[in-house]
């Protein structure tokens, strides 16, 4: 079960991978300022995880129009999310959660997946400017996709 709808959201710093090499990105810097999105997907070079981020990457002005950051977490590393968005035009903000103490943090654990090892469960959440999360979603299984209509309903509340 994820972290529940009415908790404060826990704080983190991760690594993306920029064309200036590797940046720190903190939650907390949105706080005030913007709403965030938090995706969280299993692995990067998989085909529903690259689907997924495809189509989020083609609708993200429509989560900026609702006054939305977009972030997506894999236990991948930052340099294989990096090659993995340039060879498939991924343009979400990838983070770098290695040692899984966001997914952790997030109660979003999937052990063992497909036998490789433990990563990120599928999951959404929608925080608020005011760090408190207002929409929390972790798929029943790593094939199947968050509710997006759900998730920007959340976000159209402000």
């Amino acid at each position: 079960m994820p972290i529940a709808v009415g908790s404060k959201a826990p704080d983190f710093t991760l690594k993306t991978k920029t064309a200036d090499g590797l940046k720190d990105v903190k939650l907390s810097d949105n706080f005030g300022k913007k709403q965030t999105v938090l995706l969280f997907f299993p692995l990067a070079y998989t085909g529903v995880c690259t689907q997924e981020m495809c189509d989020i990457s083609n609708g993200l002005g429509g989560y900026s129009g609702l006054g939305a950051e977009v972030y997506a977490v894999s236990v991948d590393s930052p340099f294989s999310q990096e090659a993995w968005a340039k060879a498939n035009k991924i343009t979400v903000t990838l983070l770098s959660d290695l040692n899984k103490t966001v997914t952790k943090a997030y109660d979003v654990l999937f052990p063992n997946l497909a036998g490789v090892g433990d990563t990120s469960a599928r999951a959404a959440f929608v925080i608020g400017q005011d760090g408190v999360v207002k929409y929390a979603e972790q798929t029943a299984t790593p094939k199947d996709l968050p509710d997006f209509e759900k998730v920007k309903a959340a976000l159209g509340k402000g």
